[in-house]
């Protein structure tokens, strides 16, 4: 489970190793992260891009892989949108995932999986709580008699309301709540919480219940997130909150910190998983996945380092492992194994068609909004994308190429269509064309090129060689101010917009940061 009494582990010997923030470097919300054994499996939140819910693994906490989904094919049955913070628990051999989705026709509930392996296959076995107003951020926690408990949050902030963080007892099939529910704490207006207390995350220390949330506005290029703690001797409580809340604010590489959870290493350490915007690429590369030790006072309660978060790090690595930071930051994808990586993704309300042939992607285009999606997350202000597309495999209208992605309403894009090298832009679900220039003749293959700067300016140009680089904003750089949504940051892909059984073929796809 994600309940671990930090007062029993055990010290074993390792070796320190080092790392810089952030460990999953892009768009990873809300991350949560349990530990079975000598293996870290983590999740995070999807939003509207599918698959849904990646699953990330480690050794280390440090250096990640994702490995899977929770929902690789399909959306759960019950629900059509909004897929926020998944929390990963273990139990006996096997793992939950509760999540909130956005139920059919109705408001934001909290659901939830399970499954025998961390990379699954997931049953689901739909949502555990609807309220009126919305019930967001599911956790589970044991009490000291070991009943089991679902906590999560009141979405009341959505109509203007307190946000109370509920807590109820659950079956242990997880299928079910029983009981009566009962408040635990909400938001105190006037204080640094503001509008909202939520992504609760409780852990057992002694005596005592810690439950880590956060509070404030968590989203967008106005937030104001910070970490809280509170505590209590009962699940049921009295919780008193810390006087000295909020333990974890912005510093000047890192702001609006917050929605974690806590896991304990095998040397009796304990680190929070968390999000926060980097202050260079802040919004547009999203809301990026950081590791901080949680330290504790000899008052009992935890506090963070600096009370901010890690530039730069140190951790132990039991068994000699080692850390080599965040992963390679460059992506080349040659398609040559006949398969995605499990790293693209794709709006959730429009799943993808393609095949592969030959080390060739070839990708079905739709006639919708921005047409067919595969995208990557950025994970930096300034990003070099490039693309290769074969021009005479384009028939029939089809405008196909290399997109800096908002949403499908939002995006802008450099594409070939009907002999010539388009540069559009799509605002609020309106196409318009920017600049236009003949393809050229006689080739086969055709090299897109973005350039981006600061986040949203961006430079698209085009190339027959690789080497010779036509632009085709003529030096200007098209704003992309406007592309992510409140709660994601901007995706970088390939896009096919035509009527459906059109196809446009890529060689290749490759982003340098």
């Amino acid at each position: 489970m994600n309940q671990q009494d930090t007062a029993v582990s055990e010290p074993v010997a390792t070796q320190t190793i080092s790392y810089t923030n952030p460990v999953l470097p892009g768009d990873y919300a809300d991350p949560s992260v349990v530990r079975v054994g000598d293996d870290y499996w983590a999740t995070a939140t999807s939003s509207e891009w599918a698959p849904l819910f990646p699953i990330l693994h480690s050794k280390n906490l440090v250096d990640w892989e994702t490995v899977g989904h929770v929902f690789p094919d399909k959306l759960p049955d019950w629900a059509e949108a909004h897929f926020w913070a998944p929390e990963i628990a273990h139990e006996n051999g096997r793992y939950y995932i509760y999540y909130t989705a956005k139920k059919k026709g109705g408001n934001l509930c909290v659901g939830v999986a399970s499954s025998a392996s961390a990379t699954g296959p997931y049953v689901d076995h739909g949502p555990l709580v609807c309220q009126e107003v919305g019930s967001i951020d599911g956790y589970e926690i044991r009490d000291k008699n070991g009943d089991l408990y679902l906590v999560w949050k009141e979405d009341g902030n959505s109509r203007g309301l307190p946000t109370p963080i509920w807590g109820q007892r659950m079956n242990e099939e997880r299928t079910a709540l029983t009981g009566e529910m009962f408040e635990m704490f909400r938001n105190d207006p006037g204080t640094w919480e503001g509008g909202l207390v939520e992504g609760p995350a409780i852990v057992r220390r002694g005596d005592y219940f810690y439950n880590f949330y956060a509070g404030d506005k968590c989203c967008g290029r106005e937030c104001t997130y910070g970490v809280g703690v509170a505590r209590a001797t009962s699940i049921k409580g009295p919780w008193e909150k810390y006087d000295q809340n909020p333990i974890m604010k912005q510093n000047e590489e890192w702001k609006c910190p917050g929605h974690g959870t806590v896991v304990s290493d095998p040397s009796g350490r304990d680190y929070f998983l968390y999000h926060a915007y980097n202050t260079d690429s802040f919004v547009y590369a999203g809301r990026q996945g950081l590791l901080d030790e949680i330290k504790w006072g000899e008052d009992g309660w935890p506090y963070f380092e600096n009370n901010s978060p890690a530039i730069t790090a140190q951790i132990p690595a039991p068994g000699g492992a080692t850390a080599s930071g965040a992963e390679d930051l460059d992506i080349s994808e040659e398609f040559n194994d006949g398969n995605l990586s499990d790293t693209w993704q794709w709006p959730v309300e429009q799943k993808p068609a393609y095949t592969f042939n030959e080390g060739l992607l070839v990708l079905e285009a739709s006639p919708d909004n921005i047409g067919t999606v595969l995208g990557k997350r950025t994970i930096d202000e300034d990003y070099t994308a490039t693309t290769a597309i074969r021009k005479s495999a384009l028939h029939g209208g089809i405008m196909a190429g290399l997109t800096a992605i908002g949403d499908t309403d939002n995006a802008v894009g450099i594409a070939l269509s009907d002999e010539q090298i388009v540069l559009w832009a799509m605002k609020g679900g309106s196409l318009s064309t920017i600049a236009r220039a003949a393809a050229p003749a006689g080739e086969e293959m055709v090299q897109l090129r973005l350039t981006t700067e600061e986040g949203d300016q961006m430079q698209f140009a085009w190339s027959a060689d690789g080497t010779t680089w036509h632009p085709l904003n003529e030096g200007e750089a098209v704003d992309a101010f406007y592309l992510p949504p409140w709660d994601r940051g901007v995706r970088v892909g390939l896009t096919a917009k035509g009527p459906e059984n059109a196809t446009a073929v890529f060689d290749w796809f490759r982003v340098d940061n």
